[in-house]
């Protein structure tokens, strides 16, 4: 089964964010799926082990570095092709 999944990385106790930030997406690059990096959160589309799998080694990954919080959305029915639909509410 393909999902999508949203994530955001917030590091703690820390004044250099970047570096945990960065950490935990390269781990997710090497796994292969499917990514769109934003400001505030990444999202990601693939097979649902492989998504599972690549953001616990990601957490793992920087979780044993340093205190974080990571937020993770999980969805089997958002479209996956990256395309937004943003509705022109003043028509």
């Amino acid at each position: 089964m393909n999902i999508q999944a949203e994530v955001s990385l917030y590091p703690l106790r820390t004044s250099e964010l970047g570096e945990a930030i960065d950490s935990f997406v390269n781990v997710l690059e090497r796994a292969g799926l499917t990514m769109r990096k934003g400001n505030m959160s990444t999202a990601l589309s693939g097979d649902v082990e492989a998504v599972f799998t690549a953001v616990a080694s990601a957490f793992t990954t920087v979780a044993d570095a340093g205190q974080v919080v990571l937020i993770l959305k999980v969805s089997n029915a958002c479209p996956s092709d990256g395309v937004v639909q943003i509705m022109d509410t003043d028509a």
